[in-house]
């Protein structure tokens, strides 16, 4: 299966009277890692299952380059649920090869990628260790190794994060940057809203079934910017404070944070920067993925 476009197109999914999902629609892109984000109980995860095949919708389609998804399709996808499913007393190289096998693998090639996928995780160390004795951090980490070793195209993670240290969540995000580098599509859902902001291309917010926003995160965060500027200048900036039509948020010195009652102050305040002196920077203040999320949610 080569690379292509995982697009989600209407997907809706009720249980009894209770709708989980209403017409979702979104798509993940090859080569760029797509976070999934919203609350306990938004649907996450029912949309990661029907995508896999797990779960069946109600209604709606999933496409792959615009063709349905098919059984080997996903047997070429790669899969990390939220909860651990590794066997516990196996040995980590000998259960993430044995997953490689089972993908067709031949015994060697099996060895070799399943060594250079956890010797990249940051598990080189433990490869004759047992699941079952590994701290839960480096547990998760073999997690995603099996879910890497098949060198999937279009790869799923469930709370990839969940449960690792800072060190441990820049080596997989390392890992999951170079593995849609070489074209994979990701999509991964987290309640680290820092980490999805740094780590994802594109974003979707997810909040009572329903999609709030989609689409990359630098469009995202300039469509939600507002009308809050950031002003540095060489100059005290305290003159912001008579200005008609702007509100000052913060201010220090020549640095200055401030809403403005639309374009037309903006471009008058900077002027006038520019006339009390020099100007290092003068822009809009776009927000964080945490104040998009609970502005789009509410």
């Amino acid at each position: 299966m080569t690379s292509g476009k995982l697009e989600l197109h209407g997907i809706t999914k009720s249980y009894g009277s209770r709708r989980v999902l209403d017409d979702v629609s979104f798509d993940v892109a090859p080569g760029r890692l797509t976070g999934f984000v919203g609350g306990n109980g938004a649907g996450k995860t029912t949309t990661m299952r029907i995508v896999l095949g797990l779960l069946s919708s109600d209604s709606g389609t999933v496409t792959l380059d615009g063709t349905a998804v098919t059984g080997d399709d996903r047997r070429n996808f790669g899969y990390m649920p939220e909860e651990r499913g590794l066997y516990p007393k196996m040995k980590v190289l000998e259960q993430i090869v044995y997953l490689a096998r089972l993908h067709g693998f031949s015994k060697t090639d099996a060895a070799a990628r399943a060594t250079a996928i956890l010797t990249d995780l940051g598990l080189g160390e433990r490869l004759n260790d047992t699941i079952e004795s590994l701290s839960l951090g480096n547990q998760q980490r073999a997690q995603i190794a099996a879910a890497l070793v098949h060198d999937p195209k279009v790869l799923i993670l469930d709370e990839p994060f969940s449960g690792l240290d800072p060190l441990a969540v820049d080596v997989v995000a390392s890992t999951l940057q170079a593995t849609a580098a070489q074209g994979a599509s990701i999509l991964f859902s987290s309640h680290q809203l820092d980490v999805v902001e740094r780590l994802c291309d594109d974003l979707v917010i997810l909040a009572g079934g329903t999609i709030r926003a989609a689409g990359s995160r630098d469009g995202l965060r300039a469509q939600h910017a507002g009308s809050r500027y950031e002003l540095v200048s060489a100059g005290d900036a305290g003159w912001l404070r008579t200005e008609p039509g702007v509100t000052v948020v913060d201010f220090e010195g020549g640095y200055a944070l401030f809403d403005t009652d639309g374009a037309e102050t903006a471009q008058r305040v900077l002027r006038t920067a520019v006339a009390h002196g020099d100007v290092a920077s003068f822009a809009p203040k776009h927000p964080s993925l945490a104040q998009i999320f609970k502005e789009v949610i509410q």
